[in-house]
């Protein structure tokens, strides 16, 4: 009878599930059909513009009345603002390096037109996809200039690769953002916090901080602990990149950046190169996450070819465009 019960359940879930398969499927398909319908009629509406460009004030006439009479017939979304939109739309694709994705929603969209460098919003686009975020995360990484930062120290040709083809993880620095925007911990700036409070915070706001570390990343554990000469140890957090087939040990200091910190995380490092990778696994990085560094420092106390050790800044509350083009450009 027990045995009944558990395949009655696993029958259960499995219908459950592919219901909610079938309903996700016809959303997107909704989503795809809306977004091309929309470039369709952004495309009409352009067209019946220019042809009556000799009127100065056609094209507000087409779109008072294609409101009024789309409104009558099919109720709400079609006023004249989301019909600026619309038009707006075709305008911001009809020349675009890539076609309109059948994957991006028209609330994306929304998000996507609002940027005007079109490697930027390619790169978005890819990411979105890639990634599948919501709209939620692609809003929250628009504005904490994901593009800017990882374009950080990239040289021209590197930046137009990676904004048409998304993110590129190849190498350490390609997983590497100073600064590291922890906006969602809700943790004031004013606030009295030590290095414990901060790692529970980051603990607590895992998926949200696995969305700011970026690509490839899964989690391993935290205050791992490693023994040698009868000491012991502890990596704050450690993480494992796929893409780079590494592991991802992180350091976090609430206070000034010291050569100490740097030659602590050396050792980390060692020590999982060492004895925890395996040999077909690539070399061990190390990130020091830092309330406030000199870049001298980093430099003077790290080896030029140095490839596994980084330091970066984070951020607490969410800088505006102007201060983050401000800490990008400072270190140009």
């Amino acid at each position: 009878m027990e045995e009944l019960q558990f395949n009655t359940t696993s029958f259960v879930e499995q219908v459950k599930q592919l219901l909610r398969d079938a309903q996700q499927g016809a959303v997107r398909s909704v989503n795809a059909i809306m977004v091309q319908t929309y470039y369709e009629l952004g495309k009409r509406i352009v067209e019946e513009e220019q042809h009556g460009e000799e009127q100065s004030n056609y094209g507000e006439y087409i779109l008072d009345k294609l409101s009024t009479e789309l409104t009558s017939e099919f109720g709400k979304g079609y006023s004249k603002r989301n019909l600026e939109l619309i038009r707006k739309f075709y305008s911001t694709y009809r020349f675009a390096k890539s076609p309109i994705s059948q994957s991006i929603s028209w609330t994306h969209y929304l998000q996507l037109m609002r940027i005007s460098n079109e490697n930027e919003r390619t790169f978005y686009e890819h990411e979105t996809v890639a990634n599948n975020w919501s709209v939620r995360e692609l809003t929250r990484q628009i504005n904490s200039s994901l593009f800017e930062r990882l374009s950080l120290s990239k040289d021209k040709e590197t930046v137009l690769k990676f904004s048409q083809n998304g993110q590129i993880v190849e190498t350490a620095s390609d997983i590497i953002k100073d600064p590291y925007v922890l906006e969602f911990l809700n943790l004031p700036e004013s606030q009295v916090y030590n290095e414990t409070d901060l790692e529970n915070a980051l603990i607590n706001k895992l998926e949200h901080f696995l969305l700011e570390l970026g690509k490839g990343f899964t989690f391993v554990g935290r205050q791992v602990r490693f023994t040698f000469d009868e000491e012991h140890f502890r990596v704050d957090l450690v993480f494992y990149n796929r893409l780079l087939k590494c592991f991802v040990l992180i350091d976090i200091k609430i206070g000034k950046l010291k050569h100490q910190d740097l030659g602590q995380m050396q050792m980390y490092v060692n020590y999982y190169d060492r004895f925890v990778k395996l040999d077909d696994e690539n070399k061990t990085i190390g990130i020091i996450l830092c309330k406030d560094k000199k870049d001298t420092l980093v430099e003077i106390t790290l080896p030029e070819n140095n490839e596994q050790i980084f330091a970066s800044k984070y951020e607490l509350v969410m800088p505006s465009k102007a201060q983050l083009k401000q800490l990008i450009d400072a270190k140009k």
